[in-house]
């Protein structure tokens, strides 16, 4: 049997305990997930692309059908409603038989508004999970995205099943494969839009696939920390490279970044050597019960450690650090969690509530 296949068993398991807590918790009979709607851009025939709920697609790895729901009460199999219409216009999706299909009574829904038949005739104790709540009143739901629910699937979403966790590494060797591609176009000349093309065709996944916009940035765009512009022709001169960018593996994200120069040789160059080793120190010395707080304290004064050793400030580390200073070259911070969403929930929050 499939790895993911036997991991998926687990997850599931997991899913359904915790939602069984937090209904009883909340008094609830049970959870609607709702996987979203596609949206039509104003004035338009045209779509944007479907992004899915991230409560429907810690589930089961649907991230690109719109109109599904999931019906769950922690005990009881969950009910897939699962959106198959009769449309020549468009591909419709198969009916579901991969290693997931097993764990759900599945019910295909041809169109978005006979959902009703599919859905519990009583929704006063059901709670509507999702972005549409003018279709959830009209479908009946009093009970809406309450927060207890959300928070206490958002903090769990912190601890990774076997089977995110594999997904998690599927991501990465993908994106690995894509960064791979863009540091040699770089090396080899090219411009930001020849490096996002060979970045896509590495990892065999489209724009609309990406987790989140990649940034691709050569010289001086390198500073603007959010920048998603691709230049079509490349600089006169190549100096530096930096890419943010990810990949997508069953709705689970990766998020790399790398800074390259072009030269290979000289401050900057040892600049980025430095930095790596930092890096990979931090990785190391990550251990089971440790504060992030302490990791990103620890990450702070090594900040100041290179810019102190640099010169890029004319003060010594531990004052750099003291004083601040290190936050307006680092202002994001050490990191964020990853799972479902680039930046995790589970990450934002303290505890259950």
């Amino acid at each position: 049997m499939d790895k993911l296949a036997v991991l998926y068993a687990e997850h599931i398991a997991t899913l359904q305990q915790r939602t069984r807590t937090i209904i009883e918790r909340e008094g609830l009979e049970g959870l609607v997930i709702h996987s979203g709607q596609a949206k039509r851009q104003f004035l338009d025939d045209m779509y944007y692309p479907f992004k899915v709920n991230p409560h429907f697609k810690a589930w089961l790895p649907v991230i690109d059908n719109p109109h599904c729901w999931i019906v769950i009460n922690g005990s009881d199999k969950p009910k897939l409603i699962f959106y198959r219409p009769v449309d020549f216009w468009h591909k419709v999706p198969d009916e579901p038989r991969d290693f997931w299909a097993d764990y759900f009574d599945i019910e295909l829904l041809l169109q978005p508004d006979q959902v009703e038949k599919w859905l519990p005739y009583d929704k006063a104790n059901y709670a509507y999970i999702g972005e549409y709540l003018e279709v959830a009143q009209a479908l009946g739901f009093s009970v809406m995205n309450p927060e207890p629910v959300l928070n206490f699937f958002n903090y769990h979403r912190a601890y990774k099943t076997q089977y995110e966790l594999e997904c998690l590494r599927q991501a990465n060797r993908i994106a690995v494969d894509g960064h791979k591609a863009a540091r040699d176009t770089f090396f080899n000349g090219g411009s930001e839009f020849d490096i996002q093309q060979a970045y896509l065709i590495a990892t065999r996944q489209s724009e609309n696939e990406m987790p989140y916009g990649n940034i691709v940035a050569l010289n001086e765009n390198c500073a603007i920390l959010h920048y998603t512009h691709f230049e079509p022709q490349a600089p006169q001169t190549h100096h530096s490279f930096l890419i943010d960018a990810g990949a997508n593996f069953n709705g689970y994200a990766a998020d790399i970044t790398r800074t390259y120069d072009f030269k290979k040789s000289g401050e900057f160059a040892e600049l980025i050597a430095a930095m790596t080793q930092h890096q990979i120190a931090l990785g190391k010395a990550l251990k089971p019960g440790m504060l992030y707080g302490e990791l990103h304290l620890d990450c702070h004064q090594r900040v100041a450690q290179v810019l102190s050793d640099f010169n890029i400030v004319k003060l010594p580390a531990a004052e750099i650090f003291e004083r601040g200073i290190t936050s307006t070259f680092f202002p994001h911070g050490l990191g964020h969690h990853l799972g479902l969403q680039v930046h995790d929930m589970g990450g934002f929050m303290a505890d259950e509530k």
